[in-house]
């Protein structure tokens, strides 16, 4: 919907690609789907699911072994974001480096986007 041809809608790291392809061989599941839902302090919040079937809207990114789903509403928003997955001492997970992200709130779980005329642009001009 809103690729590049040429460019994939998102990078995977070697850390997160291992983890989704754990996860979906654990779970016999397709992939992961990667998506936006209002909420949280600054508007949106990213969500992540397992799914057995792509959605034929769906952008599809495989990469060694694993394999994202971005939701339709979500492609435009996630487009150049790096997925990763880090381990600490305290917690692990998915973090998600998106150039798109205009402002986040203290904890990082909820986000707040560019301008949507403002991603269009930049889209457009490469």
């Amino acid at each position: 919907m809103f690729s590049i041809p040429g460019k994939q809608a998102v990078s995977i790291s070697p850390a997160a690609a291992r983890q989704i392809a754990r996860l979906m061989e654990k779970g016999g599941h397709a992939g992961l789907r990667i998506g936006l839902k209002k909420g949280g302090c600054a508007g949106m919040e990213y969500t992540m699911d397992y799914v057995d079937a792509a959605d034929p809207n769906d952008e599809t990114v495989e990469q060694d072994g694993a394999r994202v789903m971005i939701a339709p509403m979500a492609q435009m928003f996630l487009f150049g974001t790096e997925i990763d997955y880090e381990t600490s001492l305290l917690e692990s997970g998915f973090k998600f480096r998106n150039p798109n992200v205009e402002d986040a709130c203290g904890c990082g779980e909820s986000i707040k986007f560019k301008d949507v005329n403002e991603l269009t642009a930049e889209r457009r001009n490469g």
